[in-house]
């Protein structure tokens, strides 16, 4: 009897210590990809989260290593919309599985400045296969966020704001997880088209334009770079404004550039993981984005391209016939 009950006791013990779930705390080695996943709760169909999230107190149960999230997910994924010098906290917030297929889990990320969550998709090996942020925040008013991820695992991120006239304007993605394309993009539904695009507003148009490379360069009315002079030779002040996908995704930057080559500059500010190079020639200049700017844009879309530079119209003058 004593023997069967030391053997009961022994298998409660090995059941008890293989149901205890790991700590993401801290970048353990012997912590496996299954054991990650395995840490997230399960969450029911349908899961709809909006912006409170992103200001909400996670528990400290919930908080992830950064080094150990590395080990699973690339990089690129947070450091796209953070940067590479901003290192934000990582939370747990849950996980849907689907029988004998994918699994969907989400993250959130913060640091002082900038707030996201994540839907991070494993395909049915419990490999990566693809990312994406769903909320963000960059404490700009205005604008709210809901991301939904139906009974049919179809993930939908709505965005909508108030515009100028009282309408609400909205902008609806729809995605569908593929095994070889990842989250694929299968609706948009946007009623901005519709609302009259406001006249694009150019904050720093009547500065001084002395220096060589200071000008208007543009795509076209709606897709300008503005350039203007700085405090020395060295450093110019700039403005950009594109839309494309049809005025569906928008980017907006004001801020000032320093030279690093001839003809070429480079935007970094302090607190700002954003960073445009500019390259310029005597018919244009060129953008390329070099580090995470979408709190400036759109998810969808960049600050590059290339922009002619406008002629500069000379300002009639008056003048007066003399009388003899």
């Amino acid at each position: 009897m004593f023997k069967y009950l030391l053997l009961i006791a022994l298998s409660m013990v090995m059941i008890s210590c293989k149901s205890k779930k790991v700590s993401l705390a801290t970048n353990d080695e012997e912590v496996s990809i299954a054991d990650f996943l395995e840490f997230f709760q399960p969450m029911k169909l349908p899961y709809q989260v909006g912006d409170t999230i992103l200001k909400r107190k996670e528990p400290e149960s919930s908080v992830i290593n950064a080094r150990l999230f590395a080990r699973f997910v690339p990089d690129s994924i947070i450091t796209r919309l953070f940067g590479k010098e901003q290192h934000p906290h990582l939370y747990a917030i849950g996980k849907i599985s689907v029988p004998d297929a994918e699994k969907y889990v989400f993250v959130k990320a913060t640091t002082s400045q900038r707030r996201a969550l994540y839907i991070l998709c494993f395909d049915k090996k419990d490999h990566f296969a693809a990312a994406r942020p769903v909320l963000y925040s960059d404490n700009e008013s205005g604008v709210s966020g809901l991301a939904t991820l139906d009974n049919k695992y179809t993930l939908t991120i709505l965005h909508q704001r108030k515009g100028s006239d009282g309408q609400i304007v909205y902008h609806k993605d729809a995605y569908i997880f593929n095994g070889d394309a990842g989250l694929m993009l299968i609706l948009t539904e946007s009623n901005e088209q519709k609302t009259k695009a406001p006249p694009v507003y150019n904050p720093i148009d009547t500065l001084p334009r002395k220096h060589k490379f200071s000008g208007d360069y543009a795509q076209d009315k709606r897709n300008i770079v503005t350039i203007r002079d700085g405090k020395d030779a060295s450093r110019f002040l700039f403005f950009i404004h594109f839309e494309k996908n049809d005025g569906s995704c928008k980017g907006e930057l004001k801020g000032e550039a320093k030279f690093v080559a001839p003809g070429v500059a480079r935007y970094r500010a302090y607190s700002d993981p954003c960073a445009i190079e500019f390259t310029f020639i005597p018919e244009g200049v060129s953008l390329k984005e070099q580090g995470g700017c979408g709190v400036h844009r759109d998810i969808r879309c960049f600050f590059e391209g290339y922009f002619g530079k406008r002629k500069t119209k000379e300002k009639p003058t008056d003048h007066k016939p003399h009388r003899n």
